[in-house]
């Protein structure tokens, strides 16, 4: 499990890391032609090319987070790289295709079949007889008992990380002849073709010791096409060469070098040369698309971005003077600063010609990133709120807003426990519901959560007390005013200008922050940019108006005894002016919205961002143009906003205009926000909302506060925290200290395997505490371990996945995490490197790699 950019990783099998109301359950395997598991989401973009146009030898540097502190994949530690490690040089019985499904590998194994049913399961493997061990012994029998034994979970004395397929092995033992090997199970179990994969040989897994300590930072004995060189920690680079006794295509590369480089150093990593293929995060992305375009535009052009884009002839005309005049301390510290940008401005233009020799290959990981509801206690145990927060969100928005502006198809996950294209895919969302603001408040009143009660009382005690006082953060209160103010076409923008400009000071709503300094953007400066802009602004950011709510009239707050009533002898009700004249604009386009005119909104947005002179000459021209309707159609008219909503056949505005602007005394709130803070026994509902704070997980900042805007619109509140990357998962995720968080799953070719820990119900410890094994949402149900147990059961693939997905659909009744979207994978490569990148499901083909040879063009290789 991780977040993105950050995070932990939670345990699951090493073949993973390969691959880098009442509920009705619908009837999804064997009842249709169709495959409901449709295709990957987007292809794979690796610049694949044929093995005769690659050059034979070279050095391909791969940059990794971190040099392995383990190369045993199924000790607690192992990662990514040991992932990688593991996969260039150990055999892998299955490997997965472009699809995401297992597929034999036919460099170790020539067949694998179920042979016997009753009264045991027995699979048969068939081994290469060319396949054998660095040191020349065959691979065998021996290899594959040896790991039984030290993953099946009876001998304590392995650390082992995970036991699940091992521990329903009986025996295993040689077939009729070496290249045999008959493995018995215990139980039935469906997901066989997960199992040693990798394979190590007995020399590792045979003792304790050499299982627990001697593959840490060596493997003497391996069988892939590259062996194992040096693991240096000095350099931080595991160093891979060519396998001499490997009996498959030959290698193209000489050396495979593994280097570890953090994300925030990846760009001058790629433009001093040290790394040839990277992993990278949109605004470096667009760094490198940058490049591109500048190489076309010919050398010597000047850049039109990084840190000299700012600086146009009137400053730089002002910062000469400064520097040559008479005030000397302010002409040093002006100097010291061109000083400064003119080195700042050389180190980027030299980057960014180093960088015009790679290319961005994008796809989308094997992963899928989710908002995680606790359910352990609060009022998240009650399912009706879940299933009320699951139906505010709007999953196709959250998609676009992190998916759309990096080129890739912004569509969201269907299923917990596969991704589009793999065989136990199906999109089940149906079993909980889309998008629908009626419907969560109906589930939210259910539940008794209802409008009014102690939030009311706290906020004029507020008032009274000052909200002004100097004891409120930034961007909590305040910022809240500011940020209930944004509209869904506001929201609609943003997501198609990017993530990065869906930043905002505070938390979304009503909602409240614990931490306000991270990716504060102005609305200006973010109008028309991209998530991938954040190159060339990301160092601008501006202050949010917050002037909290004091003095803000509230529609429906009045009424009361004494209050003046209209009367038939009375003139019109006078329309009362808000003082805050921010909210006049922003509840406008608010009613706006819920008569569906969303054009005319476009159109006041793109009005604002026009220069001052083009404003006032429109408002002069609009000004005249009421006037003369209202001498023609009488007073009480509301001008051109009407006229067009009674053109396109809408309800018009009545008599009074829009609330929160002006509005008459007893006018309702606009229905589709929640008519205010929701309370249940004196409380308020309020969520606490916890998301990563570190550079490389902006995108996901921006989608929790698209959800907290989302949730005000049914009524709750959420404080968002914003906490050190560091204790992310550890102090919050997994002791389950918050109420919503985001954090991303990798998607598994056995889910039934590697899924039923992460959604089991969980249950108490002998210590009294709970035992969640993975399942950091703390929702469970009977049902769905039933299902999981039947289908792990069952050998009949396509009633095991019919369970699998009768399994997804109840999780997804019981609204304990909600899948939003895969994850974006953008990989950084040098333009002649060729078969690899943004793999996508696929496992790499490490003996395929190299570098074209001069003249020699990849093959189109589409990215969706």
């Amino acid at each position: 499990m991780s977040h993105d950019g950050v995070g932990p990783r939670a345990v699951m099998r090493s073949v993973a890391f390969l691959t880098a109301g009442v509920l009705a359950v619908p009837a999804l395997a064997g009842c249709s032609e169709k495959d409901p598991a449709g295709k990957p989401t987007a292809g794979q973009e690796i610049a694949p090319a044929e093995r005769g146009q690659i050059t034979d030898g070279g050095t391909l540097h791969w940059a990794v987070d971190a040099l392995p502190e383990t190369l045993n994949t199924f000790q607690a530690d192992a990662d990514a790289a040991t992932s990688k490690v593991a996969g260039a040089v150990l055999p892998s019985m299955y490997r997965l295709d472009a699809n995401g499904r297992p597929q034999r590998n036919p460099d170790y194994l020539e067949s694998a079949k179920v042979v016997d049913r009753e009264p045991r399961q027995v699979v048969l493997y068939k081994l290469n007889q060319q396949a054998v061990w660095s040191d020349g012994r065959e691979i065998g029998a021996a290899d594959f008992a040896a790991q039984w034994r030290a993953l099946s979970g009876k001998d304590t004395a392995y650390w082992t990380a995970r036991n699940a397929g091992y521990d329903r092995i009986e025996k295993i033992e040689r077939g009729a002849d070496d290249l045999e090997v008959r493995v018995t199970f215990s139980k039935p179990y469906a997901d066989w073709q997960s199992l040693f994969s990798p394979l190590y040989p007995k020399e590792v897994m045979g003792t304790p010791d050499a299982f627990n300590d001697g593959a840490r930072r060596k493997l003497k004995v391996t069988a892939g096409p590259f062996a194992l060189d040096t693991v240096d920690k000095d350099s931080g680079e595991v160093r891979l060469k060519r396998n001499p006794r490997w009996w498959g295509r030959p290698a193209k590369l000489s050396e495979l070098v593994l280097r570890a480089v953090p994300r925030d150093k990846r760009t001058a990593a790629l433009a001093e040369g040290k790394v040839d293929l990277a992993e990278i995060d949109s605004s470096e992305a667009h760094r490198i698309t940058l490049a591109a375009r500048d190489k076309d535009k010919g050398n010597g052009a000047p850049l039109a971005h990084g840190p000299g884009a700012a600086l146009t002839p009137g400053r730089s005309l002002r910062s000469w003077a400064i520097a040559h005049g008479s005030d000397e301390e302010a002409a040093d510290e002006e100097i010291l600063a061109r000083k400064k940008r003119g080195k700042a401005v050389a180190k980027y233009a030299d980057e960014q010609s180093s960088l015009r020799g790679f290319e961005v290959r994008k796809s989308l990981e094997p992963a899928f990133t989710q908002l995680a509801l606790n359910g352990e206690e609060g009022p998240l145990a009650d399912e009706r709120v879940r299933r009320a927060v699951a139906r505010a969100l709007d999953r196709e928005e959250l998609a676009r807003v992190v998916l759309r502006p990096l080129g890739l198809p912004a569509e969201p996950v269907g299923s917990h426990l596969a991704l589009s294209g793999q065989h136990a895919y199906a999109d089940n969302s149906g079993a909980l519901g889309g998008q629908d603001t009626k419907e969560a408040q109906a589930l939210l009143a259910d539940a008794g959560w209802v409008s009014g009660g102690p939030v009311k009382e706290e906020q004029k005690e507020k008032k009274a007390a000052g909200a002004g006082s100097s004891k409120e953060p930034a961007g909590s209160e305040a910022s809240e005013a500011s940020e209930a103010s944004r509209t869904p076409a506001d929201s609609d923008s943003d997501a198609e200008e990017g993530s990065d400009s869906s930043e905002d000071s505070g938390s979304s709503g009503s909602s409240s922050t614990s931490d306000s300094s991270d990716d504060s953007d102005s609305s200006d400066g973010s109008e028309g940019s991209t998530s991938s802009d954040s190159a060339g602004s990301s160092g601008s950011s501006g202050t949010s108006d917050s002037s909290g709510d004091d003095g803000t009239y509230i529609v429906g707050e009045d009424g009361k005894p004494g209050d003046d009533k209209p009367g038939e002898n009375r003139a019109p009700a006078l329309l009362v002016p808000a003082p805050l004249a921010g909210l006049q604009r922003v509840a406008l386009l608010d009613q706006a919205y819920v008569l569906g005119v969303h054009g005319q909104i476009e159109k006041a947005k793109k009005e604002k961002r026009q220069k001052a002179g083009k404003k006032q000459r429109a408002g002069r021209k609009q000004q005249a143009e009421t006037e003369k309707k209202q001498k023609k159609d009488g007073p009480g008219t509301s001008g051109k906003v009407e006229k067009n909503l009674a053109h396109e056949g809408k309800s018009q505005l009545q008599h009074g205009g829009a609330p929160g602007a002006y509005a008459p005394k007893g006018t309702a709130a606009p229905g589709r926000v929640a008519a205010g803070p929701l309370a249940k026994n004196g409380k308020p509902l309020t969520l606490r909302f916890v998301l990563p704070s570190g550079p490389g997980s902006q995108s996901l900042r921006a989608v929790g506060e698209r959800i907290a805007r989302m949730l005000e619109r049914i009524g709750i509140r959420t404080e968002i925290s914003k906490v050190a990357d560091e204790s992310y998962f550890k102090d919050h995720i997994a002791s389950g200290q918050y109420d919503l968080a985001l954090y991303s799953w990798p998607a598994s070719a056995f889910p039934a395997t590697d899924a039923r820990p992460i959604y089991s119900k969980p249950v108490p410890a002998a210590d009294g505490s709970l035992n969640v094994e993975q399942n950091y949402t703390r929702v469970g149900t009977d049902q769905v371990d039933q299902l999981f147990d039947q289908a792990i059961a069952e050998l009949d693939p396509g009633e095991s996945r019919s369970l699998v997905r009768k399994a997804d659909a109840r999780i997804w009744a019981a609204a304990g995490s909600i899948p939003l979207y895969q994850r974006p994978q953008l990989t950084a490569a040098r333009t002649n490197l060729a078969n690899a990148g943004a793999f996508g499901f696929q496992t790499p083909l490490y003996e395929d790699m190299g570098f074209l040879k001069k003249g020699a063009k990849p093959q189109v290789s589409p990215s969706s």
